[in-house]
């Protein structure tokens, strides 16, 4: 047998571990004695008889199939390896890392709004994670007739449900359609919920849901950035000061030196007119200072009207 073992061996492996296949099949027409196998890192190894899962595997290293992998298989554990015969068995290589996938709305989702009878359009775009969940459930509904799974596949699957989750959950309970950002980690955590529930059919289990961006058409958009623009400002007073500013900046625009000039002007006039009431309220206030006398003269009952000396007696007042 030493003689010829080498032309029967072979090697079980997944070589080429792809970050975007979630399972790889090796399916050869036996395997021969003296074959190991080899488990790498971020793999898990399944074999198979007969559609029938034997073991897991999840340990990296280089097992000899014979002596350290056939003693723990379910009803494979006393297989003898005969001098012209192998095992006919599959393995299913697992890919256990978290797979991190990117979403966009295919279409615009309208959402109900009274004023609108089509519904305002709005567009949302972010991330997904999901991993391998259950291995059975995955060989029973996906293993079992395909020789491997790409991650693609699981996108195509999440975005035909997405845009209905989108609108079930950006609807509910009244959130305020023009500020959904707000109330994003809320979303995502309904929709990654729906979506875990519908993954969980084929043995994934999603692990995250990010709502990155939300779009409104662009007059709405506008409209959304005037308001929130005003609410910053607060009064028309800034709002006036501001629009000052934005023209003294706006000097790429057609006619904009003109415009700064102007503005230059109004900004010059508005500080002028605020030192001309800063004076005006100091002298007030120094004229005040300077009458500091008695109105009548303490001697002898004379007005003195504020004098430094009673006007008819003399007596100094101050």
């Amino acid at each position: 047998m030493g003689l010829f073992s080498g032309q029967f061996a072979n090697v079980v492996e997944w070589q080429e571990t792809r970050d975007d296949v979630i399972f790889y099949k090796w399916n050869n027409d036996e395997i021969k004695r003296g074959s190991r196998l080899i488990i790498r890192p971020g793999q898990d190894a399944i074999f198979m008889y007969n559609g029938r899962t034997e073991g897991i595997f999840r340990e990296e290293g280089n097992y000899d199939i014979e002596s350290d992998i056939i003693p723990f298989l379910s009803t494979l554990k006393g297989f003898r390896f005969g001098f012209n015969s192998g095992l006919r068995a599959e393995v299913l290589f697992i890919n256990t890392k978290e797979f991190n996938m990117r979403w966009g709305t295919k279409q615009a989702v309208n959402l109900p709004h009274p004023s609108l009878p089509g519904g305002m359009p709005v567009r949302a775009n972010g991330t997904f994670q999901f991993k391998v969940g259950d291995y059975e459930v995955l060989i029973e509904k996906v293993a079992g007739i395909k020789k491997q799974f790409t991650t693609e596949e699981v996108r195509d699957r999440v975005l035909s449900h997405l845009d209905q989750l989108l609108l079930q959950w950006m609807v509910k309970e009244g959130k305020d359609m023009f500020n959904l950002q707000a109330n994003a980690a809320e979303i995502s955590d309904g929709i990654m919920a729906d979506l875990d529930r519908e993954l969980s059919d084929i043995g994934l289990s999603m692990t995250g849901f990010q709502i990155n961006s939300v779009s409104y058409p662009e007059e709405v958009q506008e409209m959304i950035n005037k308001v929130a623009s005003q609410s910053m400002v607060g009064d028309m007073n800034r709002y006036q000061q501001m629009a000052v500013l934005d023209s003294m900046t706006a000097g790429n625009a057609q006619g904009g030196q003109m415009a700064a000039d102007m503005a230059s002007m109004q900004m010059g006039m508005m500080m002028g007119q605020q030192i001309v009431n800063q004076m005006t309220q100091t002298q007030q206030g120094g004229g005040a200072q300077n009458v500091s006398g008695p109105n009548f003269c303490p001697n002898c009952g004379q007005k003195a009207g504020g004098a430094n000396f009673c006007p008819n007696c003399g007596q100094k007042l101050k």
